[in-house]
């Protein structure tokens, strides 16, 4: 029997996916120092055995991989390189692992500025699978970065990942993940439509799936998400506003590198007006509301 390596791991963002990723390490025993500015997010790993950090230079003083679970490149800049950042107790045998969704551009020359003034190495690692595949272990996981650096990671990802890959140097994980939003979101919102479809047709939603396993229709997404939107499921498994930030990601790089896009452009749209009503917090299901309006509460 292989005897489980306690890695010293930290995660900074403990929002849905930062608290995931700190569920399953600590379900593996692996020792886990977490940071967020919402105490609450802190106290609810705590209590399932994590240390509490008092901020992201903590954080990394105290561990040897450093996890980012954040929303934006500005603040993951300002994690790293603020006040009380993870570069003031950066080292050359700390890794950086960026869980986040931030476009390639930035990851790029925040890794190239970690790499020259703190001799530390930053792998960017954004995902797919949402809070589920991180619980379960069974993240797919696309990296950008060096090969020493990715082979290193493994100690940390194989607690996390069914599929780790790494697709290039630096920004290639997050152009991956571009492409994989564009798939996801216009996925969700042919599903949503497809549901809609058969609950007006009078079909059992919640057989589609099973009937369409294995066919060409079918995917990991049809199978998770039809029946939650049939019944109207919105409890939260991504966020709608995060959708829309990458969303407008995958917009910004199509017009640089001259790509036509405009199912994603429309879908893009449809997003920003969730957002704009109020609705960014809402799950990925919550598309369904496309459909009835503001008298879809459940």
């Amino acid at each position: 029997m292989t005897e489980t390596v306690a890695n010293r791991i930290g995660v900074v963002g403990t929002g849905i996916m930062g608290s995931a990723i700190t569920t399953r390490l600590l379900k593996c025993q692996q020792k886990v120092t977490v940071f967020d500015r919402n105490a609450d997010k802190v106290q609810a790993m705590v209590d399932q055995g994590a240390k509490a950090a008092a901020s992201p230079r903590v954080v990394a003083e105290n561990t040897d991989f450093i996890i980012l679970s954040l929303n934006t490149a500005a603040i993951v800049e300002t994690v790293v390189f603020g006040t009380d950042g993870i570069a003031e107790a950066a080292a050359p045998d700390k890794l950086l692992i960026d869980m986040s969704s931030i476009d390639p551009e930035s990851t790029r020359l925040m890794a190239a500025r970690l790499s020259d003034e703190q001799k530390m190495a930053w792998l960017d690692c954004p995902l797919s699978g949402g809070a589920p595949g991180a619980l379960s272990g069974k993240l797919a996981v696309m990296s950008g970065g060096r090969q020493e650096d990715f082979e290193k990671a493994k100690a940390v990802m194989s607690h996390l990942c069914a599929n780790f890959t790494l697709m290039g140097p630096s920004g290639a994980g997050q152009t991956t993940k571009l492409v994989n939003q564009v798939l996801c979101a216009v996925g969700f919102q042919a599903i949503a439509e497809a549901t809609q479809l058969a609950l007006n047709g009078g079909v059992a939603v919640d057989r589609i799936p099973a009937a369409l396993a294995g066919g060409r229709a079918d995917s990991r997404l049809l199978q998770e998400f039809m029946a939650k939107m049939g019944r109207h499921d919105y409890s939260p498994t991504g966020r709608l506003d995060n959708m829309l930030k990458d969303l407008e990601a995958v917009q910004a790089f199509a017009s640089k590198t001259r790509v036509a896009m405009p199912v994603t452009a429309l879908t893009t749209e449809i997003h920003r007006l969730f957002v704009a009503a109020g609705k960014g917090g809402d799950d990925n299901a919550a598309l369904m509301k496309f459909f009835n309006g503001p008298a879809d509460e459940a």
